[in-house]
């Protein structure tokens, strides 16, 4: 069975997520065999595995970290919020129900055994697994519900790292406080704790053994005090502080990510190519639009601001949780009328997923899977109906194009050939009419009915305006320069040459993973889950 290391938080945000991605790639590098897990994540950013289950995508970039093909045991439990409902419940990949708070702790010992023999599964193939936590372990209102934090550890054996924001301020509280208030509940495994007589009962404070302070942006000399005094008042030590180095390309902990985009926006006044990505209320997978952040002339936005849309050069409707709700928040905001009034100007338009169901004529919701409301018009850009079901699609796709109209309409004057695209399909329902903008091939997952054929057709396309239900389009490098280039011509200026994004991603990740290197003690680690013999492999520079 594998060795376990378990990451916790202060808060959300402290940056477990990242830091989790890290570790994975420093023991990767050593040759560790090692995996992510996260047992219960609440996010509206998903991956599609190779078995066609839903993880949370910040597991999928952990498992990009550690060298892997993310899986469903990787997070067997996804929550999605889709609002006075609830949240749809995703158990090992597939949807479960979508329930209430308290129908979803009425299930839970149900959840637990799903969760246990995910991370069962995943010890035998790994030596390590680097656990993630979720929101702060000392929620004591939540103590006996929750499944993702010190229960986890305790099944485990885990050593707990606490990471702390400093940014956010009070971080020594966070830490005294969360050691204190977990003094009082004895913990629910073995814990190993050196010293302790036989029979040592330990409490869940017992589990974390380190501190890491995150974000840190001062004058080390005088932090260092407070290093040493939170060490003394608790008996665990700091084994790294991390500076605040704002962008590093990485994917981040859902919902966050936008307001780390917002603060690389404001870097990106006066470049020639202006993305307004509308900020919609249950928008889910926004990550879609990472890949722009690199481009040399792009300035993205997220905003719902008339401003924002009408100065446009493509507005990118995306993928949502609840498309009736956010489609009728739109038009009841105005900002239907913005985006049309820019589209009639001449500005392109992209749909993703549920934002691709919205530029069609009518969404029917027979079943009432997202609302009561059984129909609704769209926005009526495109020629197609969706008709929205209670079985979801989620498999991953390959796809080339179909429609060679629109292809030559985006190729002209691009200089760059394009096809042989890749990505997956999140959805409920499907959209017929006047499809067919590429040609599918789903290569793995689950449908909402059989096909006869190979492939499907997707997407639709009308005058400056088309949608797909392909997440991660714009990952592939030929279509997302040949979409911009597009624009560029349009607007009088020279195309440029694409770059690779998944090259830019792996710089992404081994800088970050020297950065904790660097700022972290590795050895302690190592000697924490008992792989004091890997030592004689860390790199020379971060012993």
């Amino acid at each position: 069975m594998a060795k376990a290391l378990m990451v916790m938080g202060t808060g959300s945000g402290a940056g477990k997520s990242a830091i989790v991605a890290g570790l994975c790639r420093i023991f990767r590098d050593m040759g560790i065999r090692v995996a992510p897990f996260k047992s219960q994540n609440m996010a509206l950013n998903s991956f599609i595995t190779k078995e066609g289950g839903e993880i949370g995508r910040a597991q999928a970039f952990q498992a990009e970290a550690a060298g892997l093909e993310p899986a469903n045991d990787m997070n067997p439990v996804l929550l999605k919020a889709t609002g006075e409902a609830g949240s749809q419940v995703i158990l090992n990949g597939k949807v479960h129900a979508t329930m209430r708070a308290d129908e979803y702790y009425a299930i839970k010992d149900m959840v637990w055994k799903e969760i246990t023999a995910a991370y069962d599964r995943l010890s035998e193939k790994y030596d390590l697994i680097i656990i993630e936590g979720a929101g702060s372990p000392a929620e004591i209102n939540l103590r006996t519900e929750e499944v993702v934090n010190m229960k986890v550890a305790g099944y485990a054996d885990a050593a707990v790292i606490l990471v702390g924001d400093i940014d956010r301020g009070g971080v020594f509280a966070s830490f005294y406080g969360t050691v204190e208030l977990l003094k009082d509940n004895v913990g629910a495994g073995p814990c190993a704790c050196p010293g302790q007589p036989e029979g040592f009962a330990p409490t869940d404070a017992d589990y974390i053994k380190a501190f890491i302070v995150n974000k840190f942006r001062g004058d080390m000399n005088i932090l260092r005090p407070g290093l040493r005094m939170i060490e003394d008042k608790t008996g665990k030590p700091v084994i790294g502080t991390l500076y605040h180095h704002g962008n590093l390309g990485l994917d981040e902990e859902d919902g966050l990510s936008i307001e780390r985009m917002k603060r690389i926006e404001s870097t990106g006044h006066d470049k020639p190519l202006k993305i307004t990505v509308l900020r919609l209320k249950y928008i889910s997978n926004f990550t879609d639009f990472a890949p722009f952040l690199y481009e040399p002339d792009i300035e993205m936005k997220f905003s719902l601001w008339e401003e924002d849309i009408c100065s446009a050069d493509l507005i990118i409707l995306p993928g949502s949780k609840n498309t009736v709700d956010d489609l009728m928040s739109l038009r009841e905001k105005g900002i239907e009328d913005s985006v049309k009034k820019a589209v009639g100007k001449g500005t392109s338009l992209v749909g993703i997923c549920g934002g691709y169901q919205m530029l069609g004529k009518t969404i029917y919701d027979p079943h009432q899977v997202e609302s009561s409301i059984r129909e609704v018009d769209g926005m009526d850009f495109l020629d197609t109906v969706t008709t929205l079901d209670r079985t979801k699609t989620t498999c991953q796709v390959s796809a080339n194009i179909e429609s060679s109209q629109w292809f030559e309409s985006v190729e002209s004057g691009s200089g760059c050939r394009w096809n042989h695209l890749r990505g997956y399909e999140i959805h409920m329902g499907a959209t017929t009419g006047d499809v067919g903008l590429f040609k599918l091939n789903r290569l793995s997952g689950r449908t909402g009915s059989p096909y006869s054929k190979d492939y499907i057709l997707d997407g639709s396309a009308k005058g400056n305006v088309w949608g797909t239900y392909v997440h991660g389009i714009f990952d592939n490098d030929g279509l997302r320069s040949a979409v911009l280039n597009s624009l560029r011509v349009k607007k009088g200026l020279p195309s440029l040459t694409t770059f690779n994004y998944q090259a830019k991603r792996e710089e992404a990740i081994n800088n970050w993973a020297r950065i904790l290197g660097d700022s972290v003690d590795i050895c302690f680690i190592l000697r924490l889950v008992g792989m004091e013999g890997c030592m004689n492999k860390v790199p020379g520079d971060i012993k």
